[in-house]
């Protein structure tokens, strides 16, 4: 499965995208809306991985974006932010499925088998 991982912390960024490699996945790797946005486009991705708070904007914006087009690629939100409010918005606004910093990593490949599995 192809993976748009759409995160700035490059820490948190680099052992997501080894994590996924390790599974089997190949993975594109975006550390702004701008850059999400533009691979976002290609529509080759199995699932996309979205941190909502990047350097150029809130990743609901390429969310709000996709759902818009009729995009319907899994959307998983990985957020620092464990508020309610951006659980509920992420979700109303189209997102498969959510993870708050910081997750387990075998955690993440099963939601996103799970997410992948829906469409």
């Amino acid at each position: 499965m192809n993976v748009l991982l759409v995160e700035d912390n490059v820490l948190l960024g680099d052992a997501v995208r080894d994590h996924i490699a390790a599974d089997g996945h190949s993975v594109d790797w975006c550390l702004n809306l701008a850059e999400a946005t533009q691979a976002a486009e290609t529509g080759k991705y199995g699932v996309i991985l979205l941190d909502l708070r990047l350097p150029d904007g809130n990743g609901l914006t390429l969310l709000k974006a996709l759902r818009r087009q009729a995009n319907s690629v899994p959307v998983i939100i990985l957020t620092a932010h464990d508020q309610t409010s951006d659980q509920i918005e992420g979700l109303r606004s189209g997102a498969d499925d959510f993870l708050v910093k910081p997750f387990g990593l075998s955690e993440l490949s099963e939601r996103m088998k799970a997410a992948n599995h829906k469409h």
